[in-house]
C-alpha cells in the first residue's frame, strides 16, 4: 500500500513530467524540417500544450491509483465533489470514450463489446468502455480498478445499466443518484428526493474508505467548482467577439479539465491560462478560423473520430462553430452551485443537467446561443447512439428557422463509432449546406 502510494505520487508529480517533455522533444525533432501547406485555421492555441499535460498526468497518475488511493468510476454529471475530500482519484468512462474515439478505435472495442452480447445501438460510449475493460485496451495505458461506480441518471438512463455491467464485472459498489426529469423548474419534492440520495451517497463513502466527509472541505471543493465553471463559461463566452479566438471544435478538446478535474486548482489554473489567452486574442484581432465569414452553432455531442477534417472542410469555406449546446452545458450547470449552501444548491444543479430537462429548455438555451453569439446557421447533430440527446430536434429545426431567421442542418452520424458516418453523404450535405448561404 505505501510502495502504491509512492508510485502514485511520483507518477503525478516526477516521471510524468519528465516523461511528457520527453515526449514533447521527440514530436518537435519528427516535424523539424516538414513543409506545412496554408491551412485555413488561426494560430494554434499555445494552452493546447499544458491542456496535454494536465490530462496526461492525471491518466498517467491513474495507472497507480488502485491500491494507493480509492478509486471511482463516475459518470459525467455525478456530483464528484463530494468524493473529492476523501481523495479519490476519479476516471470518466465518457472521457476516456472520447479518447477511445479520437484515436479511432471504436470499432475494435465495440466489435469485443457486440461479441458479448450488447447492442450497436447501445451508446456508443458503453460499448467503448465495456470493450475496453473486455480487451484490457486504451490509449491511455491502463486505468486502475475501481472501488466504486458512481452513476446519475440526469443524462441518460443507459449509465445505470451500463454501471451495473461495470459492477458485475469488478464486484465493488453501485452507487446511483437518480434525478426525476424537469418540466420547467424541479418541485420541491423532486429536490428533497435527490437531497436524501446525497445524504446515503455520503453514508456509503463514508463505509467504503472509513473516513468522514468533512463539511468545511466540500464547501472548499464546491467553491473551486463553482469557479471552475464560472471561468470555463468566461472561456466560451470569448467566442461571442468576431473574428471568434477560437472554434467551437477547439471547445470539445478544452472542455476535458471541467469534466474530469473539476473541484481541483489544476483545472482551474488551467482556465485562467486559457481565458488569458483568448482574451489576448480578441484584443489583437486574432481568429480561430483565418477568414470567419459565417458563424454556426453546433448541437450535440461532437463526432470525436471527425472533428478535425469536419471543422477543415467548413473552415476553407469560411465557416466556424462558434458555440455548442454541449460544452455550454458545463457552464450552465455550475453557475447554480453555491459554496454558502453545498448540499442544496448540488441538488439544484445535478438535477438542472440540459438533458434532464424538457425540449423548451433546450430550445431557450439554443435561441438564447444563437443570439448571443450572431450566428448565421445551426448544425443539429442527430446522433444515432445518443437518443436523448437527438430527440425532438426536427422541431427544434423548424423553431430555430422560424423564429430566427437562421439556416438549419441536420446531420445524421454517431458521437464515437465512425461506422454510422458516411463522409462522402455527410460532406455532400454539408456542402449543400454552406452553398445555401451564398
Amino acid at each position: 500500500m505505501i510502495t502504491r502510494r509512492i508510485q502514485y505520487e511520483l507518477a503525478g508529480r516526477v516521471f510524468g513530467p519528465a516523461l511528457l517533455s520527453f515526449e514533447a522533444w521527440q514530436k518537435r525533432l519528427k516535424r523539424r524540417g516538414k513543409k506545412r501547406g496554408p491551412s485555413p485555421f488561426g494560430p494554434p492555441l499555445e494552452s493546447v500544450k499544458k491542456l496535454k499535460e494536465v490530462m496526461s498526468l492525471h491518466y498517467l497518475e491513474g495507472r497507480y491509483a488502485d491500491g494507493a488511493v480509492p478509486v471511482a468510476w463516475v459518470t459525467s454529471g455525478f456530483p464528484v465533489e463530494l468524493l473529492r475530500p476523501l481523495g479519490f482519484h476519479t476516471v470518466y468512462p465518457e472521457n476516456h470514450g472520447a479518447l477511445c474515439g479520437v484515436q479511432r478505435i471504436v470499432p475494435e472495442l465495440s466489435d469485443a463489446a457486440e461479441k458479448e452480447g450488447w447492442s450497436r445501438d447501445l451508446c456508443s460510449y458503453a460499448r467503448t468502455d465495456l470493450g475496453s475493460v473486455l480487451l484490457g485496451k486504451t490509449p491511455a495505458g491502463r486505468l486502475p480498478k475501481p472501488d466504486l461506480l458512481a452513476c446519475c441518471t440526469n443524462i441518460c438512463q443507459t449509465v445505470l445499466y451500463w454501471y451495473r455491467c461495470l459492477a458485475d464485472h469488478f464486484r465493488v459498489p453501485l452507487v446511483l443518484l437518480d434525478t426525476p426529469y424537469v418540466y420547467g423548474e424541479a418541485r420541491p419534492h423532486h429536490l428533497e428526493y435527490v437531497r436524501d440520495q446525497l445524504g446515503e451517497l455520503i453514508e456509503v463513502v463514508e463505509k467504503l474508505t472509513g473516513k468522514r466527509v468533512d463539511m468545511d472541505e466540500i464547501v472548499g471543493i464546491v467553491r473551486k467548482a463553482r469557479e471552475g465553471t464560472r471561468l470555463w463559461g468566461e472561456c466560451l463566452a470569448t467566442a461571442r467577439a468576431r473574428p471568434a479566438p477560437w472554434t467551437g471544435i477547439d471547445g470539445f478538446f478544452h472542455l476535458a479539465p471541467i469534466v474530469t478535474l473539476r473541484g481541483s486548482e489544476e483545472c482551474n489554473a488551467y482556465y485562467r491560462l486559457l481565458l488569458d489567452e483568448l482574451g489576448d486574442r480578441v484584443k489583437r484581432g486574432i481568429g480561430g478560423i483565418v477568414d470567419e465569414r459565417r458563424r454556426l452553432l453546433w448541437d450535440n455531442l461532437p463526432m470525436w473520430y471527425g472533428v478535425r477534417e469536419l471543422s477543415t472542410l467548413l473552415a476553407e469555406r469560411g465557416f466556424n462553430f462558434v458555440c455548442t449546446t454541449y460544452t455550454n452545458a458545463w457552464a450552465e450547470a455550475g453557475s447554480r452551485i453555491d459554496p454558502a449552501d453545498p448540499m442544496g444548491s448540488a441538488v439544484l444543479a445535478y438535477t438542472h443537467i440540459i438533458l434532464n430537462q424538457d425540449l423548451p429548455n433546450r430550445l431557450d438555451i439554443m435561441r438564447r446561443l444563437s443570439k448571443d453569439y450572431s450566428v448565421d446557421g445551426a448544425v443539429l447533430h442527430s446522433d444515432r447512439s445518443c437518443k436523448p440527446y437527438s430527440i425532438g430536434q426536427i422541431d427544434l429545426k423548424e423553431r430555430l428557422a422560424r423564429e430566427l431567421g437562421i439556416r438549419v442542418l441536420i446531420l445524421e452520424a454517431d458521437h464515437n463509432d465512425q461506422r454510422a458516418w458516411s463522409p462522402e453523404q455527410g460532406n455532400t450535405r454539408l456542402g449543400a449546406f454552406m452553398e445555401s448561404f451564398s
